[in-house]
């Protein structure tokens, strides 16, 4: 990226990588991406901001689903966007945020408005959504969770009355879409889904 009054002044690969080149660096600006081989690009946000609470950060993803967007301005960033973006545009997004502003494209606000008012799902359910996801019954969950299997199924029709599911692969599917849940690869297992850090 050339423009005379941007220059890039370090890249990292990992987020402790980026969160120790923030330390040494001070950078005007981040771009984080949200999936990052060590840990989230979330949880190198919060690292960051809770060091330096006036750091000024542009989330760069793929992520598309509305939970992501969501989580990401909780940890307090200045902009998110989505990779396909022109480079024009991430231009003018570097430039509003470095004047204090937050940069927040039309195609990221549709998510949110879509799934408006937010209808959170609580920590034991997403733990239970995690275990549906990776195809165990209902006694086994709740063998893994220490609760009774009555206990699960009742969080499982929460989760598909707060989701609008009708049945358990739908509300996987639905907590994929929206980032709620992603997607892991473990290569000799296949895909497994793990939940997003609050």
């Amino acid at each position: 990226m050339r423009r005379a009054d941007i220059e890039m002044v370090g890249d990292a690969q990992t987020g402790s990588d980026g969160v120790a080149l923030y330390q040494s660096l001070r950078p005007d600006i981040v771009l984080m991406d949200l999936r990052l081989p060590d840990m989230s690009g979330l949880e190198a946000t919060v690292a960051i901001r809770n060091e330096f609470p006036d750091a000024k950060v542009i989330v760069l993803t793929s992520y598309d689903g509305d939970q992501d967007v969501y989580r990401a301005l909780e940890a307090g960033v200045r902009g998110y966007l989505f990779k396909e973006i022109v480079h024009t545009d991430l231009v003018h997004a570097i430039r509003v945020v470095q004047a204090g502003k937050r940069y927040i494209p039309s195609q990221v606000s549709e998510q949110l408005v879509e799934y408006f008012p937010e209808i959170a799902l609580t920590t034991r359910e997403t733990e239970v959504l995690v275990h549906v996801a990776n195809g165990f019954g209902n006694k086994e969950i709740g063998h893994r969770l220490g609760t009774a299997s009555g206990t699960i199924k009742a969080h499982i029709q929460n989760i598909l009355g707060k989701l609008g599911a009708r049945d358990r692969t739908q509300a996987v599917t639905i907590a994929l879409n929206r980032g709620i849940l992603h997607l892991r690869h473990r290569s000799s297992f296949g895909d497994r889904a793990y939940p997003i850090q609050q």
